[in-house]
């Protein structure tokens, strides 16, 4: 069934390191989907620092951080996110997934109510099932819609939301959103996987914004796309993480994070918190990308973040660009249902701040050359 409706998903193996150019099945691609935004996955300075890290702490944590996992490399990162961020704490999970269902499970009770969007990321959509909390699914990135909602109700209140949008690229609209939280006494939890390290000069979506930490209250944020790492963490309130260390769960029964990678987590912050020429040099290419779709009257994504999605419809129409591309050189995968919601599948284009212009013009050039497999095409 899920191969009549070309939504089987394949593992491809790629050989060497991430970057720009990925080699798979003998083949070298210049590489468009991946989340290492800032080009630091494979950065000198990183690998360096990693080794630095394993010659000092081992290869393995070897416990929980309860009992004995928990080293300096990590209580450093977490101070310095901490500082960085403007939140009082912050707490280290293994992942992102593990963290979100972390804060949700570990912070919210059967007796509350969770608003949350319909477009977020499928790890909070997890966590909140898993809460048993009543939970009310809102318009995408519509206040007003979310409005409604909590006028009706007369339960506890969390509102969930991503930052950017792992899919679309497109922000929440945090300030309308922390208002709600005032107005009805709600508590705001933003995921800002995709924003941290690239958007408000590197401290994310709820910077870039103008807003202070207060009014998004609980953050987290990964380490695996902007950083070039591992890894995820929670800020906000001392009271807050405190609470965390007792009850969420992906915390207390999971491995530590190795503390190798925490040291060179440090390393990577301080990277893209110094360096300005790394987003500046991404939002260059994120703007060469859409002028060059503009100027060859092909369709031009909305976002304005290193996300920048083709939507083709149909599942088979999105398989067979991706497939088309590969035969250029291109490395774009589709994505499909249910990542994505039926009718919408797409490519999944991810600018980077290591991709030459070169690069980005074969990528217009080969987009180019697929032009009828666009909607906009079969109206024509």
């Amino acid at each position: 069934m899920l191969r009549t409706a070309s939504l089987v998903r394949t593992l491809e193996v790629g050989a060497a390191a991430q970057g720009p150019i990925r080699q798979f099945d003998g083949h070298q691609f210049i590489n468009f989907c991946s989340n290492d935004y800032l080009g630091l996955a494979n950065h000198p300075a990183l690998k360096t620092a990693l080794v630095e890290g394993v010659e000092k702490f081992g290869v393995g944590a070897g416990a929980a951080a309860l009992l004995s996992g928990y080293s300096e490399a990590h209580h450093a990162l977490e101070v310095e996110l901490a500082n960085y961020l403007g939140h009082e704490r912050a707490l280290l999970f293994s992942s992102g997934y593990l963290a979100n269902l972390g804060v949700i499970g570990g912070l919210v009770n059967r007796h509350d109510c969770v608003f949350h969007d319909r477009l977020n990321h499928a790890s909070l959509i997890d966590a909140i099932r898993l809460a048993g909390a009543r939970h009310v699914r809102y318009r995408h990135a519509d206040p007003l819609a979310l409005a409604d909602r909590l006028a009706d109700s007369a339960q506890p209140a969390w509102i969930v939301t991503d930052g950017v949008f792992s899919m679309d690229g497109d922000l929440a609209p945090l300030p309308q959103l922390a208002e709600l939280a005032v107005r009805y006494d709600a508590v705001l939890i933003c995921d800002d996987a995709h924003g941290f390290g690239v958007l408000g000069n590197g401290a994310g979506t709820v910077a870039s914004f103008g807003l202070e930490s207060r009014a998004v209250p609980i953050q987290m944020v990964t380490f695996g796309k902007a950083l070039g790492t591992v890894g995820a963490a929670v800020l906000g309130p001392a009271v807050v993480i405190e609470t965390l260390i007792q009850s969420a769960r992906t915390f207390i029964y999971d491995t530590a994070l190795p503390p190798a990678l925490a040291w060179t987590t440090s390393c990577a912050l301080r990277l893209a918190t110094r360096e300005s020429a790394l987003r500046t040099q991404l939002f260059a290419n994120i703007k060469l990308f859409k002028a060059g779709l503009h100027a060859a009257g092909l369709p031009v994504p909305m976002s304005t973040t290193p996300i920048q999605p083709l939507v083709l419809g149909e599942s088979s129409a999105a398989l067979a660009a991706a497939a088309a591309l590969r035969e250029r050189g291109l490395y774009v995968r589709a994505v499909r249902p249910p990542t994505v919601p039926i009718g919408t599948a797409r490519l999944r284009i991810c600018i980077s701040a290591a991709h030459t212009a070169l690069q980005i013009e074969r990528l217009i050039d080969g987009l180019q050359a697929i032009r009828p497999l666009f909607p906009e095409a079969s109206r024509a």
